[in-house]
């Protein structure tokens, strides 16, 4: 018997079906990160000239499979999940799929397109610390972050919101603090996590809140952090928690997945 693909592979598989005229199809599987993952190499094959035009994204179902397997860690939260809350006890599952398309210069110029916002910057890093939980101190996340920021050549101060990772677990949500202080200091930008509207949507993450990121630039928004009402003890980091209208020019957006796996992408407005 051979085994000619996983399970993984059959969205991407039949999104390039129904396309047609496909040169590579690939599956990414990082996790929680893996979305980010997915848009970091269509950003990297375009720059590198091997395409003009990718879709990338994600896609996660909910299973029993699934849900045992966060229920066996004990980072369920039974009632609404509240993302850098004291008082948080663990994320809600969602299930979603999104995907986008990246164009290189030279391909959006011959069909006369307007892009709708541009990728500056992004990286990927990982703390190795622990299989199912990110480092106390952040140093992956801040690690994802900082070379993100390298490579957009933009000062933390130049970033006007932060679309958190913001699971609503204890180790992520006092991980990804320490991280943004590190990484910011005293001059945190407005921020908040999104996953309490969508649930954390695992696979499908990165590339529902590139979506989020990219809606905010076009509407001068900021979608509100949910259920929040406690700062985490020691880190004086309160999200917004009303819907926010703001002009907006540069955002980023971090995804932090199992073993460790820590992307950040930052998105300028077109």
């Amino acid at each position: 018997m051979y085994l000619i693909h996983t399970i993984a592979e059959i969205a991407p598989e039949r999104i390039a079906d129904y396309l047609g005229n496909v040169d590579y199809v690939t599956t990414i599987s990082t996790a929680c990160s893996s979305a980010a993952n997915a848009i970091m190499l269509g950003c990297r094959m375009i720059k590198h000239g091997q395409l003009d035009r990718v879709v990338v994204g994600g896609v996660d179902a909910l299973s029993k499979f699934t849900f045992n397997g966060f229920n066996t860690l004990m980072i369920l939260d039974r009632e609404w999940c509240k993302p850098f809350d004291e008082n948080r006890k663990g994320l809600n599952l969602g299930e979603a799929a999104a995907f986008l398309v990246i164009e290189g210069e030279n391909a959006l110029n011959l069909r006369k397109g307007k892009a709708l916002a541009e990728v500056v910057g992004y990286a990927n890093a990982n703390d190795a610390y622990h299989q199912t939980a990110s480092s106390p101190e952040g140093y992956g996340a801040t690690l994802a972050i900082t070379q993100a920021l390298a490579m957009s050549g933009l000062a933390p101060s130049q970033i006007d919101y932060i679309n958190m990772h913001g699971t609503g677990t204890p180790n992520n949500d006092l991980s990804e603090s320490m991280a943004t202080k590190a990484v910011f200091g005293n001059q945190v930008p407005k921020f908040s996590s999104t996953k309490a509207f969508t649930g954390h949507t695992l696979a499908a993450a990165a590339s529902i809140e590139a979506v989020i990121s990219v809606l905010s630039l076009q509407n001068s928004m900021i979608f509100p952090n949910l259920n929040f009402t406690t700062p985490i003890a020691d880190m004086n980091l309160i999200p917004e928690t009303q819907l926010v209208n703001t002009p907006l020019n540069t955002i980023l957006s971090n995804s932090f997945g199992f073993g460790g796996n820590c992307s950040s992408l930052i998105f300028k407005k077109a």
